[in-house]
């Protein structure tokens, strides 16, 4: 009966760990160094969307402020905040957590590849968010690819840029980042 308990307790703490132990941080962004990120608005290709980007502290956190008027004439439709990620180590990332609040609009995720060549290519998982800080867990294998002549799943090893994107019709931007982490 001791042995039984004692392979019961064991059992339990190994779950434990395991569990504990299968979720690491491969990279993590809370907006300390703004030097990494850059604002691109749809005017690159002729769009005639506005917004910009702040960095502010809020609730003892660094926050990006992505803000803007989204318009879709003159072929448009985007607002962006984009970080350069080709010198992180991804390969074994699994999951990208966000932490985000805004005005009650659908906001996403764009990752590019090396396989992302055309401007216009991405993977992309969308988030919505409300008045209040939120978590969002965002599969990588979930994010869907954005053409024909690319990849149907990601390999993480390849990303090469993460974008928070204000996108794909006429509307007000105001979205708020505490954080970005990808997971193993």
């Amino acid at each position: 009966m001791i042995r039984i308990l004692r392979l019961t307790i064991l059992i339990f703490f190994s779950t434990i760990i395991v569990e504990n132990s299968s979720a690491e941080t491969m990279f993590k962004d809370n907006f300390n160094d703004t030097s990494q990120w850059r604002y691109i608005a749809d005017n690159v290709m002729g769009g005639i969307s506005k917004g910009s980007v702040e960095f502010k502290t809020i609730e003892d956190s660094s926050v990006a402020i992505l803000k803007g008027n989204v318009t879709t004439e003159n072929n448009g439709g985007f607002i962006q905040i984009r970080r350069d990620l080709s010198r992180v180590n991804l390969e074994n990332a699994t999951t990208i957590k966000v932490v985000a609040k805004g005005n009650d609009q659908k906001y996403y995720v764009f990752l590019r590849t090396t396989g992302t060549k055309l401007p216009w290519q991405y993977y992309e998982s969308e988030f919505h968010v409300n008045d209040d800080f939120k978590e969002f867990i965002l599969p990588i294998k979930n994010f869907k690819k954005s053409g024909i002549l690319m990849s149907a799943k990601i390999n993480p090893k390849k990303i090469t840029s993460i974008g928070l994107v204000a996108f794909g019709r006429d509307h007000s931007a105001e979205l708020l980042i505490k954080e970005i982490e990808f997971i193993k």
